[in-house]
Parts: structure tokens; sequence; C-alpha cells
């Protein structure tokens, strides 16, 4: 028993006592920095965990603190040659996006001028060549005075900062991608000195390779900028969303002016007005107004959605069409904007570990290259020269200067970028692109697993099927028209909120049916409701209810019922002046892209299957409507747990993925390998998911599949 409670005592105090960061760092140039920058934040007391990711320049971390603060981390950091800074949690996402832009753009302009500069260095030394090829010579340019000022240029230019920062990642311990460079260019532009400087050494110049280096180099850097804004471009376009100002008024009427206030001003309870073409500046609820909102960047949903008073509206949606005043729910980092913007920046910083071994590697991949150089210079230096004496000689006229050429080589060949980069610039650009088309996914370890997935398990109610009875048959009887049918029972049921009687009286209202005046209602709970309509009593409601109010229903009434209730649909009798005058039969429908979800996971060779707490009989019709071989109904919330941890235990191989969007479906979603859910679904259903479906399409599911692979 104590094994088992001190871990849990333990990790309660974790949750209380921690709390999370995050610190934003420059200065990273390869999977060897996010190593060693991971390394410096562990090792101070207080820091529970820390995840330090290239490409975003972000880290995330867990710390006491009462032990340390993300202030006191980020000098240390700073100290060691990464400048850093915490992130202000209440700074709005404009401000945010303002900071950005502006390191961007100081950034890329400083690239382009090293390139230029870098650029315009190896044509002069390219001038030099060109009389090697049958080219023109120039008396100046085939000097070599002239190419050791290049070379000089190039170092104390363009690579200076480099340079710098290559020897200064050397001296905190820390060697990076830049310290190789350093050592390979400076190794050649200092032997090239010493042979001009002394000639009767008999060495060769070689000024054009540090020269070339830097170029390529630098390069590659403004290559690897590019990528790398490419790939954020989704997540500041998340960040662009959110307006800067709000108008801000005193009452719920759209008729009042109002006045501009930045939006991280805006507090709970307060009215905003948001004109056509202008973006919600909160979350909140329509009072005055009527509008469509067009919420694709959320959603990924391109059709416009009608909103009126009384309806939800999300920070960053654009309003198209009318103007509209709005209570303010949710505001700065709680909006729902906020939320999936800090969700995907998680889900990039997240590792996923085929990345986590590239920064492993890579924060030794430095040390051992500068091992491996060290070791070529000796062999060729003690061993090579002597073993092939004729041949050294013939390539070079000093051993020395050979075994320099051999190290020099091995370290400028041996770059770790593409090694720390390529990993989290793949998730960057996968998470990116999910959130981009309404999938938010959780973290680089959700992207890595979903491409394995071999069995789909979806939820039925609100999952497979919209969620909600809908009419699917009117049968009239003893001479009642379908619409007089309606009509009554429409009139009886408007003033209920259960399920049946809104799919009644929106099924009336879609077709233009008048609803009367009913009074008297009375609401036998579970059975049935009676009122008077037009001075006659009316009752809808089950079959032994009806009879317990003196209605026969004949054999053939009965059989009609026994058919559709076959079928999943449920029945609801409708009686009037005594008598029987029809059925109303409801099922909650299919979604309408359920059966080519399915139908595209069996064809990329997933097993589908169908969990669900209904009775066997409405299961199984909509398993064979949808092509599902195995399903399993009637089940609990533990059964559906019970359920996926025993398919995963009879077959360690299987990767299970879960689909749900209520309550009951949430330790399902949890217990599976990936858990997926809906976004309209319930709260805790999203939080316990991996992978969250803001556009509530199921055909997502396989999208997030494709992306994945």
């Amino acid at each position: 028993m104590l094994q088992i409670s001190q871990p849990e005592a333990m990790q309660q105090s974790v949750t209380e006592i921690f709390k999370t960061a995050t610190i934003d760092i420059k200065g990273m140039k390869c999977g060897g920095c996010v190593k060693a920058v991971e390394r410096q934040l562990i090792q101070n007391e207080g820091v529970l965990e820390a995840c330090v990711n290239l490409v975003t320049s972000v880290a995330t971390l867990k710390y006491n603190p009462e032990k340390t603060q993300p202030e006191i981390l980020a000098t240390r950091l700073t100290e060691k040659g990464f400048p850093s800074q915490p992130r202000d949690g209440e700074t709005g996402n404009f401000n945010k996006l303002i900071e950005i832009t502006q390191t961007r753009k100081q950034e890329n302009q400083q690239q382009l001028w090293n390139l230029t500069l870098a650029t315009i260095l190896i044509l002069g030394s390219i001038l030099g060549h060109l009389n090697h090829f049958g080219g023109p010579s120039f008396p100046i340019v085939n000097q070599i005075w002239f190419h050791w000022s290049l070379a000089t240029l190039a170092i104390f230019l363009p690579g200076r900062l480099i340079i710098i920062d290559g020897f200064r990642s050397l001296w905190h311990q820390n060697p990076n991608m830049n310290t190789l460079i350093s050592i390979g260019a400076l190794s050649a532009y200092l032997t090239s000195c010493i042979a001009l400087l002394f000639p009767q050494l008999g060495w060769e110049c070689f000024f054009d390779e540090p020269i070339m280096l830097l170029g390529f180099i630098l390069l590659g850097k403004t290559l690897q900028s590019r990528a790398k804004n490419k790939a954020s471009s989704a997540l500041e376009a998340l960040m662009a969303l959110q307006p800067p100002q709000a108008v801000l008024i005193s009452s719920a009427s759209i008729d009042e002016t109002g006045i501009k206030i930045p939006v991280e001003e805006v507090r709970l309870g307060e009215f905003v007005k948001v004109l056509p073409g202008e973006k919600m500046p909160v979350d909140g609820e329509i009072v005055d107004g009527k509008t469509s909102l067009d919420e694709s960047m959320l959603t990924g949903e391109s059709i416009p959605v009608v909103k009126q008073p009384g309806d939800m509206v999300i920070a960053g949606t654009m309003n198209l069409n009318g103007v509209i005043a709005v209570k303010t729910t949710r505001t700065g980092k709680d909006t729902t904007l906020a939320e999936i913007i800090e969700s995907v920046e998680s889900a990039q910083t997240k590792k996923a570990p085929i990345q986590q071994l590239a920064d492993t590697v890579a924060g030794y991949f430095t040390y051992g290259v500068m091992a491996m150089a060290t070791l070529t210079f000796l062999f060729w230096y003690f061993i090579g020269s002597h073993l092939w004496q004729e041949t050294v000689l013939a390539i070079s006229p000093s051993s020395l200067l050979l075994s320099l050429k051999m190290a020099i080589a091995t370290l400028v060949i041996a770059c770790p970028c593409a090694l720390g980069l390529a990993t989290p610039t793949a998730i960057l650009v996968g998470t990116s692109v999910g959130a981009e088309r309404g999938i938010l996914i959780k973290g680089g370890d959700i992207l890595e697993v979903v491409h394995k997935l071999d069995t789909v398990i979806f939820d039925k109610t609100g999952t497979l099927t919209i969620g909600y009875p809908i009419i699917t048959d009117c049968l009239p009887k003893n001479g009642v028209s379908k619409e007089r049918l309606l009509q009554l029972a429409a009139s009886i049921e408007k003033g209920t909120n259960h399920p049946l009687a809104q799919a009644i009286v929106s099924a009336a209202l879609e077709e233009d049916i008048s609803l009367l005046t009913a009074t008297d209602i009375y609401t036998e709970i579970g059975l049935g409701v009676c009122g008077v309509v037009e001075g006659e009593q009316v009752l809808v409601g089950n079959a032994p209810w009806l009879a317990s109010q003196g209605i026969n229903l004949d054999n053939s009434i009965i059989q009609e019922a026994i058919f559709a209730a076959q079928q999943g649909k449920t029945i609801v009798y409708v009686a009037y002046l005594g008598k029987i005058i029809g059925l109303i039969a409801l099922a909650d429908q299919i979604r309408p892209d359920a059966v080519e979800t399915v139908s595209k996971l069996q064809k990329l060779g997933i097993k589908v299957m169908l969990l669900t707490g209904d009775n066997p009989l409405v299961a199984k019709k909509i398993a064979s409507s949808l092509g599902i071989q195995e399903f399993f109904a009637n089940l609990k919330p533990d059964d559906k747990v019970s359920t996926i941890q025993s398919l995963k235990d009879n077959s360690k191989s299987k990767v299970i993925a879960m689909v749900g969007d209520g309550i009951n479906d949430a330790p399902a979603i949890a217990t599976a390998d990936i858990g997926i859910a809906l976004q309209m679904g319930t709260e805790v259903a999203i939080e316990s998911a991996g992978i969250v479906l803001m556009g509530n399409r199921l055909l997502d599911v396989v999208n997030s599949i494709k992306l994945s692979r």
C-alpha cells in the first residue's frame, strides 16, 4: 500500500505546487543547442521538466514557484549565450504578433545583408579563378593578397556573428553548429595566413574555403529561416484574428455609438458593438441584432453561420453583414481563440519520440565531430603520412598541412542543423496545417502515433449521428391530413422541452404550419402530454399511456408501429376526438459524411467499430447502414473502457482511436491510444482527447490520419 499511495501523494503535491511557464529563447542554432538549453533549465533547483522547440524558439517548463522563477531562469540562459525572456500570459495576441513580426523583420534584414555581402565575396573569389578554366585573367583579382582580403572580409563581416556565437557556445561548454563552422573557417584562414607569411614552408594558401563555407552557410540559414517563417504562418494567422480594439457600449443596444478601447481592457459582462466586416474582439452572447459569421479560420467550415440574440460568438470570427451588440463572457487568454493558440503552441513544443531522439543525438553530435576531427588530424599526421608517404607528398608538401586539411574537411562537412531542425519543422507544419483545416492536434507525439492507427472506434449518438431526433415518418389515420396531424401534435408540444417534442414543433415550423392555441396542458413525464385545442382534447404519447386514457389501438396501427420500431425509430401516437389520428416516427439521423468517412477509413486498411449505449436493434441498424461489421451495444461508460482495454490487451500491435463527443465518452477517449473529440461535444470529452475536430466533420478523422502520414 505504501508503494502505491506515496507516488499518488507525490503526484498530488506536484499538481498543487508546480506551475507552467513559457520562455522565449534566441540564439539556438541546432538540435545541440536545444539539448544544451534543456540541460541548463533542468539543472536549476525547482524545475521539474523542460521542453524546448528549435523552430518556435520557445521553452515550456514546470517549476516550483517557491524555489525559482521564470525571470531567474531566463537571466541564467542569457548569461549562457541564449538571450531569453519569460512570456507574459496577459499580453494580447495582437501585441505578441507585433513583437514576432518586428523580430522576424530584423532577422530577415540582417540575413539578407549578410547573404548579399557573402555573395559578392564569393563572386570576387570566383573571378580570381576564371583563368584556370580558360576565362579572362584580371591582374588584381589574381593576386593572393586580393584573396586574403576577401577571406578577411568574410571572416569579420558576414561571418563575425557566426564565429562569435560558435566560440561563445564552446566557452559555455555548449558547442553547436556554429562552433564547427567557426573552427573550420578559422582553421582554413589561419593556415592560409601562415602559408602567405612564411612562403619558405612550401604550404599552399586556400583562402577560398572560408569564403565559400561562410557563403553557403549563410545561404542555408536564409532558406532555413524562410522554411521556419512559412511553417509558423498558420499560427500567426490565428494570432492575427483577434482585433487590437473593441467598440465598448454601455447598454445592450446596437443604436449606441460607443468608444474604441484596447481589446485587453474589455471586462466580463460589458457590451461591445461589432459592425459588418469587423472581427469579434471577445467571446460572448449576442444581445441585439442579427448577422452571419465567417467561422472558417477556427472551424474550417466556409459556409457562413447565421447568428441572432441568444447565440454565442467566438473571438476572431468575422462579422459579415449585420450590426450586433455582444455581451462579453470571455476575454483575453480565456477566449476560445486564445485557448486554440495556446493549444497549438503547446502541441508544437511537445516533442515526438523521433524528435527527442534527434535532439539527444544532436546534443552530442558537435562533441563527436570535434573528436573525429582531432582523431583525423592525429591519424594523418602520425600514421597516414608514414603509411602512404609518396602519395601524401604528391598531394601536399607537408604532412602537417595535409592533416590540417583532413581535420578541417571533417569539421565543415558535418552540420547537425538538418538533424535538429527537420523533425521539429515537420511537426510545426503538421500541427499548423491541421489547425488551419480545423483539426486541433495536441502534440507532436500524437501526430507521430496517428499514422499507425489500425482501428478506429466510433460512439454512435452525436458522433456517427447528428445527436438529436428528427421526424422520419408522419402517418395520418382516420381521414386526417398529414398537415393537420402535425399541427395538432405541435400545438400541444410547443411548450415542452423534451427532444421529441422539439423535433415535432421544428418540423411543423419548417413546413410553415401555423400552430394553434393550446390550453390545460398536462405532461405525464416519460409517457406523454395532453391539452385542449379548439375545445377538444389532444393526446400525444406512447401506446401504453394512450391505452390507459381509454384510446383504442387497432391491430393495423400496432403493426405499423412495430415495423417502424424494428428500424430503430421512436413512435409517438396522436389522439383527437377520442381516437387515434396518426403516428409520428422519429429517429436520430446518421451524419451526412458518416458513410464516406467509414468507407475511406476502410480503404486505408483501418478497421472501424461501433460502441453505443443504445439497444442492439438500433446499433445493428446504424452499423449496417454504414458498412460497419463489428459493434457493441448496451454499454455503460465503464463498459466502453473495458471493451477498448480488452481490444488493446488481446492484440499488442493494435493502435486504437476512439471518436466521441459526450461526457460518457470521455473515459473511453482517455483509454484509447488516440482520443478524438468533436468540438461541439462536452468540455470533458475535448479535454480527454488528443485531437479535436473544430469543424465537427467526421471526414476530418480521415484527414488527420493523412496529415500524420
